[in-house]
């Protein structure tokens, strides 16, 4: 059985606009990832944490509703 992100991905591949929110939206969690390995972090990346999560909330939104918009 393929699982929802293999499917997001597969459909992405297929769409270019889709592609680009899906590459951006991985760009923003390695960032994130890699701020998470982090032992502490500054005032500043702090709040490029929480700007991250909300850019990568917008992306998976924009995303969900391409593809709804596609299967009309």
């Amino acid at each position: 059985m393929t699982s929802t992100a293999d499917r997001r991905e597969q459909h992405a591949a297929t769409e270019p606009e889709l592609q680009r929110l899906f590459e951006e939206h991985q760009a923003r969690e390695r960032r994130l990832e890699e701020l998470k390995a982090k032992g502490w972090l500054t005032l500043e990346e702090e709040q490029e944490v929480k700007r991250l999560k909300k850019e990568k909330l917008q992306l998976k939104d924009r995303m969900e509703s391409f593809r709804r918009a596609q299967s009309q």
